[in-house]
């Protein structure tokens, strides 16, 4: 029984590893330039055992994917979040926006697969994930709305604003001409950070209101 759960741990080990290389290597190469046998070679495995645990290179693309929805779904119901509502939008923008690599990268893998069709189980899991995660924040959100803090529109308009500013601001990032104009990478992302945590501010908005 020990020894099942020695292999057993040890089959998750190197499966871990298998997506920690292909993600580094993706982020690198870019993902069409890199094949099963480029990952195998980097782990130091034979290109047959990545296929004992993926059936494809998608399937790497998707779990990948769904880890780090799952990483956002802990974060969204941890315990700091549960004790400080107010403290849910930046700890969501800080998640979205700390990694722009890796944001594009995943962006651009859902689309490839959900284009050619490639494990519709797999994809409906992703967006189950996202669902559950949607649902839990515009229930939060909606909490808020309801205390005064936060204006009294749909929930999912403030969900939906935040979603259009991460994915505004990571266009921007890997965008030629606006890293160009941007000097200051990080002070403007810190700079969006505020900006999306004020967004919706129901006080902000009447204090404006009245004092025009």
């Amino acid at each position: 029984m020990q020894k099942e759960s020695r292999k057993v741990r040890e089959f998750r080990r190197r499966e871990q590893e298998i997506l920690d290389t292909a993600l580094k290597l993706f982020l690198e190469q870019g993902e069409d330039s890199v094949t099963v046998e480029m990952i195998a070679d980097e782990v130091g495995i034979g290109k047959g055992t990545i296929y004992k645990h993926f059936k494809s290179k998608a399937e790497i693309y998707l779990r990948l994917m769904l880890d780090y929805e799952r990483d956002l779904a802990e974060l969204l119901h941890s315990d700091a979040i549960s004790k400080d509502k107010a403290a849910l939008p930046r700890e969501y923008f800080a998640f979205r926006m700390s990694d722009p690599e890796r944001y594009r990268l995943f962006d651009r893998l859902e689309e490839k697969v959900v284009k050619a069709n490639q494990l519709p189980d797999l994809v409906e899991e992703l967006h189950g994930i996202r669902a559950s995660n949607f649902n839990h924040l515009t229930g939060v959100i909606q909490q808020r709305i309801e205390e005064g803090s936060l204006e009294n529109v749909p929930a999912y308009f403030h969900y939906c604003a935040a979603w259009a500013l991460v994915h505004g601001a990571m266009s921007m990032h890997h965008s030629p001409f606006w890293r160009e104009v941007i000097k200051d990478q990080d002070g403007y992302t810190q700079f969006l950070m505020d900006v999306g945590v004020r967004m919706g501010n129901r006080f902000k908005r009447r204090k404006e209101n009245e004092q025009a």
